[in-house]
């Protein structure tokens, strides 16, 4: 019997880094052993501009204290790094002590100016991750906009989907990730930051469509049931494998 959990963060980020990551260590904590956790874009940071030399300075060390809690837990979010003299937006895959897969944003969000301040990911560098018989996809943010990285998650069975999400286009959020769970018939873990500038709209949704919201709980645990996944395919096959 499988008894993965599926668990979506909702949390504000503030100025203190350290107070960010003690914030996430602990809801990481809260969490069941053998859970898949999807946190905030850059909740650790945010996107402070004005200071990415601790920014950077901050990666190396939050990366090993999540490591730390990765036990049985699979966690996913993305950090700020300068890598070969670039600043990337990297998503991270942490699991038992290790980041088992990593690449960089690769669609920026230009009407924010995020293109002034990070350099682009490759697409070649996507790819669905197994991991305990879990395939997983990762789509940061505003990559969720682009058929053509829809059609790259085609297979996985959980697309995970850390935001910084714009409050004024909440409804565009709620939209593309209950469609993007319905297209790929496949389960959804969607998290988006608490901070007043974001939407909040933190969700898991179900190959079937089926929505549960945060609210104002900072930890939504749904169960994972792959049999949803192949019920799904089977009724309704459009040749997702």
């Amino acid at each position: 019997m499988n008894t993965w959990k599926l668990c979506s963060l909702l949390f504000e980020t503030g100025s203190n880094y350290e107070s960010n990551l003690q914030t996430l260590l602990a809801y990481i904590n809260t969490c069941p052993q053998k859970s898949l956790i999807v946190a905030p874009e850059v909740c650790l940071t945010g996107f402070d501009y004005d200071h990415f030399e601790d920014v950077n300075n901050f990666a190396s060390y939050a990366i090993e204290e999540i490591k730390k809690v990765s036990t049985n837990k699979i966690i996913i979010l993305t950090i700020i790094e300068k890598l070969h003299g670039k600043i990337y937006n990297m998503a991270k895959i942490f699991y038992n002590g290790e980041v088992v897969y990593e690449r960089a944003k690769a669609r920026l969000f230009t009407f924010g100016g995020e293109d002034k301040f990070f350099s682009e990911g490759n697409d070649s560098e996507f790819e669905i991750i197994k991991i305990q018989e879990i395939k997983i996809a990762i789509l940061v943010c505003f990559e969720l906009r682009f058929k053509d990285m829809w059609k790259r998650c085609e297979g996985a069975d959980v697309i995970a989907v850390p935001s910084w999400w714009g409050v004024l286009r909440a409804e565009h959020f709620k939209s593309f990730t209950k469609t993007l769970a319905i297209m790929n018939q496949c389960y959804v873990v969607a998290s988006d930051s608490l901070n007043v500038e974001c939407s909040k709209m933190s969700a898991i949704i179900t190959p079937m469509g089926k929505v549960q919201r945060n609210g104002n709980a900072p930890c939504l645990e749904v169960p994972y049931e792959p049999k949803e996944i192949l019920k799904m395919r089977r009724y309704m096959d459009v040749g997702i494998r």
